[in-house]
């Protein structure tokens, strides 16, 4: 298994109400997963939406909200759309490094992180969604997600990685 981490629109503009709540809990299974890549040296792709919601590229809305760092080595990559790869250079990336797995993270459960995972698979690649990671602006889509998808826990991404 060559697996990539996406830590998908974890931005300031989408972080209120109930999704500043699903987005905190995320954070914490979130950054074990960075710490665990980042100490195993495997890549780690930032997902950012431009565009959406009045969220655009040079404002407060378009940054990474504070619970995380982004470090110089890890990617940035953009969307427009729900599916992180539609139109944008991310397919390239995971051919170039020879990424077979992807373990997803982040906002919003039902919209885009679903959207990814789906389109992940059209590419013959294989997605998981990270349990207790992935956050959504309303009560219940988290559980719908992850019921319909394959989940792995912190405890099998480590075992895995080892």
């Amino acid at each position: 298994m060559k697996p990539v981490l996406f830590i998908m629109d974890m931005q300031k503009g989408y972080y209120e109400g109930y999704s500043k709540e699903s987005m905190d809990k995320a954070c914490e299974y979130i950054n074990i997963a960075l710490d665990l890549f980042r100490n195993n040296n495997l890549p780690i792709i930032w997902i950012k939406d431009d565009g959406k919601g009045g969220i655009i590229n040079g404002t407060t809305g378009f940054e990474i909200i504070d619970n995380f760092k982004i470090y110089e080595n890890e990617v940035i990559i953009c969307k427009k759309y729900r599916n992180s790869f539609n139109k944008t250079n991310l397919l390239e990336y995971i051919v170039e490094n020879s990424i077979d797995t992807i373990i997803i993270t982040g906002y919003s459960a039902a919209y885009c992180v679903l959207s990814t995972y789906r389109a992940t698979e059209d590419y013959d690649l294989k997605p998981l969604l990270l349990k207790g990671a992935l956050a959504e602006y309303s009560i219940g889509e988290i559980n719908f997600v992850e019921k319909i998808s394959e989940i792995i826990t912190i405890k099998e991404l480590e075992e895995c990685i080892k």
